[in-house]
């Protein structure tokens, strides 16, 4: 297959795992948004190695402004987009957020107002041309907000919210959105910290991921790992008292 992948957050564990994924069969050419994107060249050798082209290009997703821009950029390179990865973000820090109001918004706006833009703008140009997948990367953490991490989970819930509603708008336009929830992900995002429980890899996400875009039909809702859905089907019901004292 021709086509081209764009993956957002091109130094993204995941994003890059689902790239290699998608190379050679999806994806006739990837494209890998990041800052610095001069200072890919591991993420492209992956990439290539999987059997794509690869092209790079400068993002800062906190830019709105350059959003479109960077869309255009890639589209008169490369064409229409056929499916577009958006795995940017950030954990922040809980304990300076709660004190530091700046801090508190600098994680929200990478986490919620940054891919509620670039959602929006991708949805928009792939209604025009007639199809597309997008893949969102909302977060179990978002599911019931805990006291631990709310301001990360917080921005979760609400991409969450807004990723829900966006794919019910598209239906019917010809453009998927797959909705991925993971549980902790052990990889450099996480680095020193205990693992939750039910923790998975930035491969098993991307394998995931790939299963639900190669399913080909429809919206998609991913838990990653899948017992988490029921798991927090449970914790949806816990009492407040006990809630408040639960881990991140």
């Amino acid at each position: 297959m021709s086509g081209t992948v764009l993956v957002l957050g091109g130094r993204s564990e995941i994003g890059v795992a689902v790239a290699e994924r998608l190379a050679g069969r999806e994806a006739g050419t990837v494209v890998l948004a990041a800052r610095r994107a001069g200072d890919l060249a591991a993420e492209c050798d992956r990439v290539r190695a999987a059997g794509a082209e690869v092209d790079t290009i400068e993002f800062d997703a906190d830019d709105l402004s350059a959003h479109r821009p960077v869309l255009d950029a890639v589209t008169a390179r490369h064409g229409r987009i056929d499916v577009a990865v958006v795995a940017f973000g950030i954990l922040g820090d809980q304990a300076r957020a709660e004190t530091d109001a700046a801090h508190a918004a600098a994680i929200v706006h990478t986490d919620y107002l940054a891919q509620v833009h670039v959602l929006t703008e991708l949805a928009r140009r792939m209604r025009e041309q007639g199809g597309g997948t997008l893949v969102a990367y909302s977060s179990v953490a978002g599911v019931r907000v805990r006291r631990a991490n709310y301001v990360y989970g917080s921005a979760k819930a609400g991409l969450d919210g807004f990723a829900s509603g966006l794919a019910d708008a598209l239906h019917g336009s010809g453009v998927r959105l797959v909705l991925v929830r993971p549980g902790f992900v052990i990889g450099r995002m996480t680095t020193g910290m205990e693992p939750a429980v039910l923790p998975s890899t930035p491969e098993q996400v991307a394998d995931a991921t790939v299963r639900a875009v190669r399913r080909g039909r429809g919206n998609a809702d991913v838990w990653v790992p899948g017992a988490l859905r029921w798991l927090f089907a449970g914790l949806r019901l816990l009492p407040r008292a006990v809630w408040r004292r639960m881990p991140r």
